[in-house]
């Protein structure tokens, strides 16, 4: 922790004065999972999912909250814009909260555990949001944290994670198990037993193909883990690292870390920065740039969350909400860029500096929240949020909300890579922006998840 980031957001917010320069220049370091970076490569490691099977290992780097009591359901609708109806023990769903002008503060996966015990998991923006209203509010209810393995202060995580991708995926469970999987829908639990031992399995899928989310108490991962490696060895099964499954999401169509929308005037919004610590808040990278912070956020049905929009409750954002279901002009995109501008941007470093800004691969994220400017005619249409490279398609992609008029697949536009003028973020090295040409494609881009895997 940094002085700029000592205290509560309210402490540091007016120690910069300007929230957005607090933001774009903050002294942390790219998000990385702490878990092995490769086990092949990661060009071979995104092809199995495609062809046979990945395991990718989420033991360390999500954040659990477990919320048990009488009113831990009372509490979680009470910030979801997700209905309830019907959200009965052994299901799970993506959790989706706004702030009081209905812009997003975060999603998380939500499982219903038993009766009066839920777990949160994800990234901790939404979960935070929880914690303080748990904290504030008159619920019966208790919460338990388990952060993630780099930030958690001693011990392994509380419950071991694998999530299973590919064609080969459910032939790979069922013969770890020994039985046939239960027919179960997309989101959907049930129960298994694999090295004799009880486990959760979710039907899911995070990177656009078949697949489970496997999960139990930590003492028993290693033998589930040793199950299943021997399983997969029929079944073509590839462990999957930390850059390949940071990719995952590009094909699948979901955006990973949104702008949380908690810097507006609003009087909770207020209290929420005086209890939120400073550090948690992330860093913003990217070509876009506002006077305005609040500019940086989204709504749900930007993000392509708007059937999970349910006017049965009320909730924190409601009203807001409802009117911004008239008044959305923007959409969800995939940004196929131009392979020649990218290939430019990353020859630039065997060239005269200062080039383009190092693109990574393959995830080119280099901030928390990542938002660069999209451009048609030299307009500005909308924003870019996360981008990387995709070997399976052999493509340098982006995950972009743009104005509808500008949505159709095939249409062109621009994208700004790189700051101007540079942010002192340690990830930031003297660069020149460049404008990246790029096409409108669908979100989720590939064709399977749009297809079939997010059936209900």
């Amino acid at each position: 922790m940094t002085r700029e980031t000592s205290g509560s957001l309210a402490d540091a917010l007016a120690r910069a004065g300007d929230p957005v320069q607090l933001l774009r220049n903050l002294q942390s370091r790219a998000t990385t999972f702490p878990v092995q970076p490769e086990f092949t490569n990661w060009r071979s490691e995104q092809h199995a999912w495609t062809t046979t099977c990945a395991l990718l290992d989420q033991s360390h780097h999500m954040t659990d909250l477990f919320v048990s009591g009488p009113d831990a359901q009372r509490l979680l609708s009470d910030l979801a814009v997700n209905s309830f109806a019907g959200f009965g023990v052994g299901k799970a769903k993506q959790f989706i909260a706004v702030s009081p002008e209905g812009l997003l503060i975060g999603d998380a996966i939500l499982f219903h555990l038993e009766e009066e015990l839920f777990d949160l998991v994800g990234h901790p923006f939404v979960l935070d949001w929880v914690q303080f209203h748990l904290e504030r509010g008159d619920y019966d209810a208790k919460a338990q944290r388990d952060d993630n393995s780099a930030v958690r202060a001693s011990g392994p995580p509380q419950l071991y994670r694998y999530e299973l991708q590919g064609p080969t995926a459910l032939a790979v469970v069922e013969a770890a198990s020994g039985a046939p999987v239960p027919e179960v829908r997309f989101f959907g639990t049930t129960q298994l037993t694999v090295a004799g031992h009880r486990v959760t399995a979710l039907r899911h899928g995070m990177a656009g193909q078949p697949g489970f989310e496997l999960f139990g108490p930590w003492a028993d991962g290693a033998d589930v883990l040793a199950a299943l490696l021997e399983a997969g060895e029929a079944h073509g099964l590839v462990r999957a690292g930390a850059r390949a499954y940071s990719t995952a999401n590009l094909e699948s169509g979901w955006v990973p870390a949104p702008f949380p929308a908690v810097f507006s005037d609003h009087p909770l919004m207020a209290e929420y920065r005086a209890w939120l610590p400073a550090a948690k808040v992330g860093s913003v990278g990217g070509s876009f740039t506002a006077d305005d912070v609040t500019a940086y956020s989204l709504d749900p049905y930007e993000v392509g969350y708007g059937r999970s929009v349910k006017f049965d409750h009320e909730f924190i954002g409601r009203e807001a909400l409802e009117r911004r279901a008239a008044e959305t002009t923007r959409t969800k995109v995939t940004l196929v860029w131009d392979a020649a501008d990218v290939a430019d941007a990353i020859g630039s470093l065997f060239r005269p500096g200062p080039g383009a800004k190092h693109v990574e691969l393959p995830k080119a994220r280099y901030a928390t929240h990542h938002v660069d400017a999209v451009l048609h005619d030299g307009a500005p249409v909308g924003v870019s949020l996360d981008c990387g490279y995709l070997a399976n398609e052999r493509a340098f992609v982006s995950l972009a909300v743009v104005d509808v008029a500008h949505a159709e697949p095939g249409t062109r536009v621009d994208v700004l890579w790189g700051e101007s003028p540079n942010s002192t973020k340690p990830q930031v090295e003297p660069h020149e922006q460049r404008t990246v040409r790029a096409t409108v494609a669908p979100a989720p881009f590939v064709q399977f998840a749009r297809e079939s895997y997010r059936a209900r």
